[in-house]
């Protein structure tokens, strides 16, 4: 087995915990060892600043830190809430009223089928306002955590 180190190209598992602005701050996600979050590095699946702190450390090598809110999901825009015609949550032609109510999250598609989260913030005669800021926005992450495993991908 090679001693390999977190680079481009290779599959890495993590356990971590996820606080808000530093390891004093809200717990905001858990991820422990024996459910290792996986990814591949240089694949898109997490924030570049996130991959940067990686880079270079051992498997078993404990990590700790900070990604500016600038560099994580950014601030809440205005740009992100959308009224949304009430007849897209229809069920069986009638609105589905025991879902969409104000705070609940419901799962969407955009303009490219991607999935998105959005947060219902108000329902009107005619419209649904939805927020789909990302549930980060306007938070510094700090991450605290092990590398569990690297390997080359099979």
């Amino acid at each position: 087995m090679k001693n390999l180190t977190v680079g481009e190209g290779l599959f890495v598992e993590i356990e971590y915990v996820l606080t808000e602005s530093g390891p004093d701050g809200e717990v905001l996600e858990e991820c422990p060892a024996e459910q290792a979050f996986g990814f591949r590095m240089g694949g898109g699946d997490v924030l570049p600043a996130f991959e940067a702190a990686l880079i270079g450390k051992k498997q078993g090598e404990p990590f700790s830190f900070t990604i500016p809110c600038a560099e994580a999901y950014g601030e809440t825009t205005i740009e992100a809430i959308h009224a949304l015609p009430k007849s897209i949550f229809e069920v069986d032609g009638k609105f589905d009223s025991e879902r969409v109510k104000p705070g609940e999250v419901l799962p969407m598609n955009d303009n490219e089928g991607n999935e998105v989260y959005g947060i219902v913030l108000d329902v009107s005669a005619t419209e649904v306002e939805m927020d789909f800021n990302h549930p980060f926005a306007d938070i510094d992450l700090h991450f605290e955590g092990t590398i569990c495993d690297i390997r080359e991908e099979e």
